[in-house]
């Protein structure tokens, strides 16, 4: 059909349909056009690359066989209490199919406080598992082979310290470095702009992510050095666009921060990997998932002149969304979950956490995660969705919307280069501004109906107070304090005073790499906290303010 004839043919749609949908007011809000033809992809500037997966600039997927060859990393994130009750969950993980571990730890361990300081009362193994030192660690992968399981770790300000954790206890199974898979998620600007767990300045923090970038060139080279996640900047309230386009301006951020500090940029950037937020609306994660992928991979190519192939493609983690769980009717989460398990998988993600039921109300229960590991599963061998390759490509709503998506991308992007790149728009509060906006306009919608969120602002009903959920003991707190004061009775404090002291004289020098002071001191079994509290004495610590 020629494009003339499709402009006719559209033209008397259009008319016939208006009378039809002036009937339905409630719809009119939605952004996107109400049908869309070949006129909308016509002039694609990546129309020769769509046709095949694995070639740049990877619209389709970054490996040419993708699900065809093996599924997803099923990586279900868990940690709660304390290590030995974490250590139960991951091993049941395991026994159930999940082919990866995703690390949970409480508040105290994600700000590198120990559970022992006054600030941790009332938070310790509450939102994860508290992690004091070395000997917590041993005890959270008990019985787990790192050298047959593939470890993520939710983990940013103290990412080097968790890290040199895992090294050590890998070296204690006999496990060498350069054979350990994982990811660290070590995205601290993120933490600045969207989620709050930040301990240091940008500067010195920045430090310590190219000083873990350096270190597992040499000596862990399996390991993703950072996860760059947008996940947290969706659950605080940004569009799909400001999702990447924020997330991946990060990345530019890291790429450019290590440069300086003397790496080439295909010694490390095969090793950073995306984490993704999968939404509600599943033809337009679809499409941001695929322009994320077209975006990056151009950002490799003609801003850092990347050679390798692996630099430029975006491997990416997604978790569903946690701020789409609702309180009400928590069953509807199961429904939700697997919408957005599907929108995961077609657009090609590499590893996925499906959120549980009742994560509205509760950390999950055992037979919630149960549920949601199966929604993978159900997905991966009965759905059919894996069995083609990207098989959304060629319809003209989801190339569309890729454009349309990677388009406002771009322009986020040339804003935030022009206010001085990522750390200088944090500074000045220009990206949490625009989150802001874009999470008020959102409440705003669904307080004034105009955006249906199913069992709260409509179809609702009386419920019952759910029962069974899981709680968390308040004794853990007391008995975490006691292990660690025991074992600090036990090791030897000279060689831990030593090791802090050769650490804060290694932070006083910029030029030095904290990562193998950061790994001595963690095998004398000094804590989290005495790790940080060292550096945090050179380096100060962050307070937030917004200048713009």
């Amino acid at each position: 059909m020629s494009n003339e004839k499709i402009q006719a043919e559209l033209a008397k749609y259009e008319a016939s349909v208006e009378k039809a949908i002036a009937r339905f007011p409630e719809r009119e809000h939605l952004p996107e056009k109400r049908l869309y033809t070949p006129l909308d992809i016509k002039d694609t500037d990546y129309a020769d690359e769509l046709s095949f997966p694995g070639v740049y600039p990877y619209t389709r997927g970054v490996q040419p066989t993708m699900y065809r060859g093996r599924f997803w990393t099923m990586r279900m994130y868990a940690g709660f209490s304390t290590a030995e009750e974490s250590n139960k969950r991951y091993r049941m993980l395991i026994e159930n199919g999940a082919t990866g571990l995703s690390c949970a730890f409480d508040l105290p361990t994600q700000i590198g406080y120990d559970s022992t300081d006054p600030i941790s009362e009332g938070e310790v193994g509450k939102v994860g598992v508290a992690i004091d030192s070395l000997a917590d660690m041993e005890t959270l992968f008990d019985q787990i082979d790192l050298g047959k399981v593939s470890t993520s770790m939710t983990i940013n300000a103290p990412a080097s310290v968790l890290l040199a954790m895992y090294i050590a206890v890998a070296e204690k199974q006999g496990v060498p470095a350069d054979q350990l898979r994982g990811t660290i998620q070590n995205d601290i600007l993120k933490e600045y702009a969207a989620r709050g767990t930040y301990i240091f300045p940008p500067r010195p923090s920045m430090r310590l992510i190219t000083n873990i970038f350096e270190y597992c060139s040499k000596n862990v080279p399996k390991w993703n050095t950072i996860s760059i996640s947008g996940y947290h900047i969706r659950e605080a309230g940004s569009t799909a666009a400001q999702e990447i386009a924020f997330t991946i301006a990060d990345g530019i951020a890291y790429c450019e921060a290590a440069i300086k500090a003397g790496l080439k940029i295909d010694d490390f950037a095969g090793r950073l990997s995306f984490f993704w937020n999968a939404h509600n609306n599943v033809l337009e994660e679809v499409a941001k998932f695929r322009a994320s992928r077209r975006i990056w991979a151009k950002v490799m190519k003609e801003r850092f002149h990347a050679q390798s192939e692996k630099s430029m493609k975006l491997r990416f983690h997604t978790q569903t969304a946690g701020s789409m769980l609702t309180a009400q009717q928590p069953n509807n989460n199961i429904v939700r979950v697997a919408l957005q398990t599907a929108a995961a998988v077609m657009g090609g993600t590499q590893s996925l956490h499906t959120n549980s039921r009742d994560e509205a109300l509760a950390l999950p229960t055992q037979e919630s995660v149960t549920i949601a590991l199966r929604t993978q599963q159900i997905v991966a061998y009965e759905s059919g969705l894996a069995d083609v390759i990207d098989p959304l490509a060629g319809s003209y709503y989801v190339e569309a919307m890729t454009n349309k998506i990677e388009a406002e991308a771009w322009d986020y992007i040339k804003k935030i280069d022009d206010l001085g790149g990522a750390v200088a728009a944090i500074e000045k509060g220009y990206i949490q501004k625009e989150i802001q906006d874009s999470a008020y306009k959102w409440q705003m919608d669904v307080e004034s109906g105009a955006r249906t969120i199913v069992g709260v602002n409509k179809f609702q009903m009386e419920e019952e107070p759910p029962k069974g959920l899981l709680k968390v003991d308040e004794a853990v707190g007391e008995r975490q304090k006691a292990k660690v004061e025991a074992m600090k009775a036990k090791r030897d404090n000279e060689a831990v005073k030593a090791a802090l002291a050769d650490l804060k004289k290694a932070c006083q020098d910029e030029n030095e790499n904290l990562m193998p002071h950061i790994l001595a001191a963690v095998k004398t079994y000094a804590t989290l906290g005495e790790i940080c509290n060292v550096m945090r004495e050179v380096f100060g610590e962050y307070e937030a303010h917004v200048s713009l």
